[in-house]
C-alpha cells in the first residue's frame, strides 16, 4: 500500500513536495528516474520489504511545487539535503536511478552526513571523455515513444491511451517531461563540473548498469564508478537503461544485499 506523509504534500522550507512512503525500519531514499516515480514502484515495494522508502517526485516533477528560482540540478541537490534534514533522515541508504542517480551523486558531493551508503542505477550527470564526445544520448531530439527505445532493452512502448486519462494523470506526465528539459536540456543531461567532485563521496557506494543500456553504456557505467573511491560497478544482464523497471526483483536484491552487508 502507499501512503504520503502527513498531508498530501509536505512542506520543505516552505516547498510543497509530494513524497511516498512504503514500509518500516531504517531510512532508503529513492530518486526517480526521468520518466517520474510511479513506473519504480515494484522496485520499491520490494525494497520496503526491509527498509522504510521515502519516495518524493523531484521539484517540478509529479505534484510537486517548482519554485520559481530553480534552475539547476544544483538547486534540486540543496533542495535534497533540506529534505532529509527536514525528515531528520540519519544513516540512510540513497538510491538514485537515472536523472534521480545524477542527483544523488551531486547531493553526496555537497554533504555526506546523513548518508549511510549510495546506490547508482544508470546515473547520468557527469562527462568522463573529450568535450566532442558523445556519452550520453540525446534524449529530447525524438519523440516520446521513440526515446522509450532508448529507455528500454525490449524498447517497449507506451500502450497508455492519453486520450482516456485524466487530466490529473495527463499534467503529472507533461510536468515530468517539462521538468527534466529544464534542469538537463544543456549541457545535455550532465553537469560539466561534476566529474572532479565525486572522489568526495567517502561513503560505500554501488553503481548498478544494465547491460543494454543505450543512453548511456557500461564503459560510461566503469567510469563512474572509477571516479569514486569506494565504489563496486556491477552490471545487470539483459536489461537497459531504466533496469530497475525492466528487473525490479533482480536489481532489488543486489541493493538489499549491498545495504545489509
Amino acid at each position: 500500500m502507499i501512503v504520503s506523509l502527513p498531508g498530501p504534500d509536505r512542506k520543505i522550507r516552505g516547498r510543497s513536495v509530494e513524497i511516498l512512503t512504503f514500509g518500516s525500519g531504517a531510512p532508503l531514499l529513492f530518486l526517480h528516474s526521468a520518466i517520474g516515480v510511479e513506473s519504480s514502484f515494484p522496485l520499491i515495494e520490494r525494497l520496503a520489504t526491509r527498509y522504510q522508502v521515502i519516495a518524493p517526485s523531484h521539484p517540478g516533477f509529479g505534484n510537486s511545487e517548482l519554485p520559481r528560482w530553480f534552475r539547476t540540478v544544483d538547486d534540486l541537490a540543496y533542495h535534497y539535503l533540506d529534505l532529509m534534514e527536514e525528515l531528520a533522515l540519519t544513516d540512510a541508504i540513497v538510491v538514485g536511478a537515472c536523472f534521480g542517480g545524477w542527483l544523488a551523486a551531486e547531493t553526496a558531493i555537497k554533504n555526506l552526513s546523513r548518508m549511510r551508503k549510495l546506490v547508482l542505477i544508470g546515473a547520468l550527470g557527469a562527462k568522463f571523455g573529450a568535450p566532442a564526445d558523445v556519452e550520453i544520448a540525446d534524449v529530447f531530439r525524438d519523440t516520446y515513444q521513440d526515446v522509450r527505445k532508448l529507455y528500454f532493452r525490449d524498447g517497449r512502448p507506451d500502450e497508455r491511451d492519453f486520450s482516456k486519462l485524466s487530466a490529473h494523470e495527463v499534467n503529472r506526465f507533461v510536468r515530468n517531461r517539462e521538468a527534466l528539459t529544464l534542469f538537463g536540456w544543456a549541457p545535455l543531461l550532465h553537469n560539466p563540473t561534476l566529474r572532479p567532485w565525486l572522489d568526495r563521496i567517502a561513503i560505500p557506494t554501488l553503481v548498478l548498469w544494465g547491460a543494454e543500456d543505450r543512453v548511456a553504456n557500461t564503459d560510461y557505467g566503469r567510469a563512474y564508478a572509477a571516479a569514486i573511491p569506494d565504489a563496486r560497478f556491477e552490471i545487470v544482464r539483459d536489461g537497459g537503461h531504466l533496469v530497475q523497471d525492466e528487473k525490479p526483483d533482480e536489481v532489488a536484491d543486489r541493493i538489499l544485499a549491498f545495504a545489509g552487508a
